[in-house]
């Protein structure tokens, strides 16, 4: 395989390969600073990173607010000072290799504020912010004010025009590199669009290579665009190495650095993935952003599948078709149901999904009494992780909601990506990864359910394999 040379990124020469940045406590400090000093670009998340008590214990996410408005404020005050820390662990593992890049979603809440404060109290210790789910016009020039590099993550070199015209050409010399994120095979959100078809994955190259003629227009002829999504064994991806055509090229590994000594997230986890075959990630739109988003085919999603199978349009004065009365609530209510429809939703009842429960788009969704119980209490104690929730209707505006009825087909994100990452049931909450989380079963670097340290993966990887 073609040897990997150096890139010049935030200011430094370092290898390019990239340790993706997951979501909450998914990648923290001491994975990020193992990469790091590699020689690569390590990646903590600073989505409500973990603090540690005296005893080197995780402190867990507690609120104490009296409404969302309170709970949004400790969340934002948890999560910075988490991300200093997580900085800290980083920068000390990494002893001045490489370089060092704290991942941010813009939609989650308060992102900005977050971001500043992390940057703030962990000033010389980041390098990189690398920042998607959702459009980050303002990333640029946080990220100048603070002297650090800023690496959007798009999915279309259409994207990144936006981000350039709008807002990136007025502070270019902080531009590390673009992401492109391959909407059909990273884990976690996934940037489609409306007019790209879910279950057809598209060759990643030609839209890569529109992403450079694009940069080209723009006169960055040298600035990287990192590979992410996909990428399992580097000689795969020879052809796209020291390729006149593309540009510089690095590489980012989200679901294999997954599986290293260093990743924080539970034994059980680890073990589950060398478990996985293929078909086993999904792309859905289950979640509370919007988005897409890919992750393990499990109970939590069989659920979430099933809550939005049982579903039923309805009218509340009879319209069309729908002249049924159906009553729902405790006070029994009538709504207005296809014949049809009432044929179903009582059958639905008479197998225990006796509580019907309305969504934004004029349907029932039917669940038994204690689901009922439980995402009405979730969607009570939300703390407004996300800048604006389907699930819950919150959003960061000056009125607190969306202005739309809570959605039940979805979930709170904040509660079960919190819960999987510090020892939760596996089956029964999110479990991100990328779609060729497959491969960990038949690589045989896993043989016998080995698990690699982050020197031992990223020797690997430089072998091509």
């Amino acid at each position: 395989m073609k040897a990997l040379n150096p890139l010049l990124l935030s200011g430094k020469e370092v290898l390019p390969l990239v340790e993706g940045g997951k979501g909450i406590s998914i990648t923290n400090g001491e994975s990020s600073g193992a990469w790091a000093a590699m020689g690569g670009i390590g990646t903590f998340s600073g989505v409500n990173a973990d603090s540690f008590d005296a005893d080197g214990m995780p402190i867990p996410y507690v609120y104490r607010g009296r409404n969302r408005r309170e709970r949004h404020l400790e969340l934002i005050e948890q999560s910075i000072r988490g991300g200093i820390r997580q900085a800290q662990i980083a920068h000390e593992m990494a002893n001045g290799q490489g370089r060092l890049n704290v991942n941010i979603l813009w939609e989650m809440g308060a992102a900005e504020t977050v971001l500043k404060g992390i940057l703030e109290g962990a000033r010389d210790l980041i390098h990189g912010v690398t920042c998607g789910a959702g459009m980050p016009y303002r990333l640029a020039e946080v990220c100048a004010r603070y002297r650090v590099y800023c690496y959007p993550i798009v999915s279309s070199a259409r994207a990144f025009r936006a981000l350039w015209k709008r807002a990136y050409h007025k502070f270019s010399e902080f531009l590390g590199a673009v992401v492109y994120e391959d909407p059909w095979r990273a884990g976690g959100h996934n940037g489609l669009s409306n007019s790209e078809n879910p279950e057809v994955p598209q060759d990643p190259y030609p839209r890569v290579l529109a992403m450079r003629q694009q940069m080209r227009e723009f006169g960055l002829h040298d600035t990287p665009i990192v590979m992410a999504g996909g990428v399992w064994y580097l000689r795969e991806w020879e052809d796209w190495i020291d390729n006149p055509e593309l540009g510089p090229i690095c590489f980012q590994f989200g679901t294999r650095a997954l599986l290293t000594k260093e990743s924080p997230i539970p034994e059980k986890w680890k073990r589950r993935l060398l478990q996985l075959d293929e078909g086993d990630v999904r792309l859905n739109r289950f979640s509370p952003t919007g988005f897409y988003s890919s992750c393990v085919n499990n109970g939590f999603l069989k659920d979430l599948r099933e809550r939005s199978e049982r579903q039923v349009a309805y009218t509340v004065e009879p319209v069309g078709e729908h002249q049924v009365a159906f009553g729902i609530g405790a006070r029994k209510r009538p709504v207005f149901l296809t014949v049809t429809d009432k044929q179903r939703a009582e059958a639905w009842v008479s197998t225990g999904f006796t509580e019907a429960m309305r969504t934004p788009d004029s349907t029932l969704i039917f669940v038994t009494p204690e689901n009922a119980k439980q995402i009405r209490l979730d969607q009570v104690n939300c703390m407004g992780c996300l800048s604006a929730c389907h699930f819950s209707n919150w959003s960061q505006n000056e009125t607190g909601s969306t202005g739309k009825k809570p959605d039940p087909r979805s979930y709170c994100i904040q509660k079960t990506l919190q819960a999987i990452a510090h020892g939760g049931d596996l089956d029964n909450e999110l479990m991100f990864a990328g779609h060729n989380a497959f491969r960990f079963k038949t690589d045989p670097f896993y043989a016998n359910g080995y698990i690699p340290t982050v020197q031992e993966l990223f020797e690997r990887l430089l072998t091509g394999d």
